[in-house]
Order: C-alpha cells, then sequence, then structure tokens
C-alpha cells in the first residue's frame, strides 16, 4: 500500500478527496479481477465433461430421451459459441438472475440468501475475537519479551501454525463434545429442538468460532508482538517511560497505538485466509453456511454456483482491502494514502 506523510493539519475536504481517490483506484482493480475471476470461472465450467441437461434432469436423465435432453440444452443455449454464452451469462448476473444451482435443484440466488449470513456470523465473531486476543496477548508478549511467557505464547503459536484447521476442529470435537461432552459436536441447534433460539446457536457455535479463531490467531499474534516489541524502542515511548508513566499506559497508551496502524493492513490482506478457514470449519461442523454447499457444488460440479460463491468471495475481499486502506488513512491524520 503506498502513502505519503503530509503535514499534521490535513483539511477535511482534502481528506474526503483522497478517500475519493482511493474509492476510485480500487474499483480500478476490482473490474478486472472480478472480469478475469468470472471468465475462469466460465472457461472452467465450459471446459467440464458433464452434460449439463443429464446434471439438471438429475435421476430422470437416465429414462429420457435424446429429444429431451437436447430441448433441455437448447433452452439453455448450451449449444451457443463460447462467447454468446459468457455474455448472456454476464447479462443475467447484471440483472441479478445468478442462475440454477444443479446440486441444491433451486435458485443460486435463494442459495446464497439462506446461507451467506450464517457464514458472516462465523467470520465476523471470530474476527472479533481473533483481534482482541491477539491484541492483548501479542501486547503482553512484547512488554514482557524474552520472559516465560513470550516464549510460551511463541511455541504455542508456531504450534498452531502448523496444524490444519480441519485438524483443530476434528480435534476440537473428540476432546471437548465427544470425551468431555461440554459443548454439541455440530449443527445450529439440538436434534430434538423445534425451533432456532440466539441461545441455542450461540452454544452451538462455541466450538466452531473457537477452532476457527485459534486457528487464524497465530499470524495476528505474532505480528502484534513484534509490532509492538518495536515501537517500544520509539522515541514517543522511551520518554513516555522516562517520565514514570505506569507500565500498562506505556504499553496501551503509547507503543499498541503505533502498531495498530500497520495490524490494520493485516486485517485486510489476510481475510482470503479467513474465509477459506470458514469453508472447512462449516464443513466440520456442519454448518448451514457456505462452507457446505461450495463442497457440494465442487464434488457435483455445479458450476453456476461455485461461480457465484466464488465472485461474492472476490468482491467481499475486494471491499475490505478498500476499507481497510481507509480505515488506515482515518487513524493516521498525517498520512493520506496515494489515490
Amino acid at each position: 500500500m503506498e502513502h505519503r506523510h503530509l503535514d499534521p493539519v490535513v483539511t477535511r475536504s482534502g481528506r474526503l478527496a483522497g478517500a475519493g481517490a482511493v474509492v476510485r483506484r480500487r474499483l480500478l482493480v476490482a473490474v478486472p479481477v472480478l472480469a478475469a475471476t468470472s471468465i475462469g470461472m466460465f472457461a472452467l465450467g465450459a471446459a467440464s465433461p458433464v452434460d449439463p441437461a443429464k446434471q439438471y434432469a438429475g435421476a430422470a436423465a437416465f429414462t429420457a430421451t435424446e429429444e429431451n435432453l437436447a430441448q433441455i440444452r437448447a433452452n439453455w443455449g448450451v449449444d451457443d459459441p463460447l462467447p454468446v454464452q459468457y455474455l448472456r451469462w454476464i447479462g443475467n448476473l447484471v440483472q441479478g438472475d445468478l442462475g440454477w444451482s444443479t446440486s441444491r435443484h433451486e435458485p443460486v440466488a435463494s442459495v446464497l440468501a439462506a446461507r451467506a449470513g450464517w457464514t458472516l456470523l462465523l467470520i465476523g465473531v471470530s474476527l472479533a475475537l481473533v483481534l482482541v486476543a491477539s491484541l492483548l496477548l501479542g501486547a503482553l508478549a512484547a512488554y514482557r519479551r524474552g520472559g516465560l511467557f513470550d516464549r510460551a505464547l511463541r511455541t504455542a503459536a508456531y504450534a498452531v501454525q502448523s496444524m490444519p484447521v480441519f485438524w483443530l476442529g476434528l480435534t476440537a470435537i473428540a476432546v471437548f463434545a465427544l470425551a468431555l461432552g461440554w459443548l454439541p459436536a455440530g449443527g445450529l441447534t439440538d436434534v430434538t429442538a423445534t425451533g432456532t433460539s440466539w441461545s441455542d446457536v450461540a452454544h452451538h457455535l462455541i466450538l466452531p468460532v473457537g477452532v476457527l479463531a485459534v486457528s487464524q490467531a497465530p499470524w495476528f499474534v505474532l505480528f502484534v508482538r513484534d509490532a509492538v516489541a518495536e515501537s517500544m524502542r520509539d522515541d514517543h515511548v522511551l520518554a513516555a517511560r522516562a517520565r514514570g508513566l505506569p507500565g500498562r499506559t506505556v504499553l496501551f497508551g503509547h507503543a499498541l497505538r503505533t502498531a495498530l496502524l500497520p495490524f490494520l493492513t493485516l486485517v485486510g490482506t489476510h481475510l482470503p485466509e479467513l474465509v477459506g478457514g470458514a469453508v472447512l470449519v462449516e464443513t466440520v461442523f456442519s454448518l448451514p453456511g457456505l462452507g457446505a454447499v461450495t463442497v457440494a457444488a465442487a464434488l457435483g460440479s455445479d458450476f453456476p454456483l461455485l461461480a457465484a460463491i466464488t465472485l461474492v468471495t472476490t468482491a467481499v475481499v475486494l471491499a475490505a482491502n478498500l476499507v481497510t486502506d481507509l480505515a488506515y488513512a482515518a487513524a493516521d491524520p498525517r498520512v493520506r494514502l496515494d489515490g
């Protein structure tokens, strides 16, 4: 991310203009990225040996006549030239028609609407937990650099960093659900539940949220630890310690605040891995989010659903990077992103 230092006093209009320039620049990047992603997903679907007519017919394809299958292909236009099919698909996307899911046997838009909220809830709560825990633990480790807590935290972080997220999920189920019986092994509600209550959902999300947060925490903890340790040597931090300020004030009021700026950038760049981890966690814990349907769509060659999920995920990541850049500029008035 490019930036340059300006005078401390920046006019409000200047900052708004800078933010607008950042948005325009990000849009100039987002459009070709989304276009390339759509072309790649369409090319994968076109190269698949799966007959979309038979896939749409399902079990009825075994008894359907060749005339019926040909009529389905004609209705869908799958025999048209690939550029024509692609432009038609893009036109439908622009109009909000995401296609038909052959694995779910319902419109793709309905699948996303019903399941995206649970995935966002899992990612949002896990990310909040990771941010709070990493800032606190990383700052404490940096303040006691080289001590027992610092060494233990780094050892644990490096160990967790090498563990696949699905292995963490299966281990958590074996320990906390099967051996101890403290928490449910999966799903959002109990088997005997007649409805969905937030208390029941929260109880079932403890393990998935914990596993996803633990799997992503090492990157953030180690980054905060190193950033705070470096900022502890800055002049303004040393001056604060020389004035006799309490250690808590020096750590959280001076050193940690300096380390927060690059930490914001890490959050944006690490979001794709968080989304990928959420897909695996949802699959392990049988959660009704986008993760399970993504796996089912991949196994069933459901390219309309896979393409929609890929495009939506790409758009969310691009938007998160934009928000991160704007937050970075807002957090430090001396810095303006180069639009």
